[in-house]
């Protein structure tokens, strides 16, 4: 009688290691941080986001061009009314952002991105 139960017990335990398995894979969401870049600074839709895949949208709303790096990355250069994307994984941690054309960043387009 009970080999009759073998099966059933070994499929509910592959059933169980299995879906334990599968909850420890990273999640493959990714997460959208609106980034607003204006004369000198940035305005994020967010300052703490989940470690993994960000996608960053940068529009410029100022006049003159503008670009957001974070991490080693670099968006593309953008000006008045355009914008741009960006997707960076990120892990744990605090990373600085900021805009690299000219002297941006020192006139106050920095900030930094908290990542859980």
């Amino acid at each position: 009688m009970i080999l009759r139960f073998a099966p059933l017990v070994c499929a509910a335990l592959l059933a169980v290691v299995g879906a334990g398995a599968a909850s420890a894979r990273p999640s493959s969401t990714v997460h959208t941080v609106k980034v607003t870049a204006k004369e000198y600074r940035f305005v994020l839709s967010t300052s703490k986001v989940p470690a993994g895949r960000v996608k960053f949208v940068i529009k410029d709303t100022g006049s003159s061009q503008h670009d957001f790096a974070i991490a080693g990355h670099t968006s593309k250069t953008i000006g008045p009314g355009q914008s741009t994307t960006m997707t960076v994984t990120l892990r744990q941690g605090k990373y600085p952002y900021r805009c690299t054309v000219d002297s941006h960043a020192e006139l106050g387009m920095k900030g930094t991105l908290r990542v859980t």
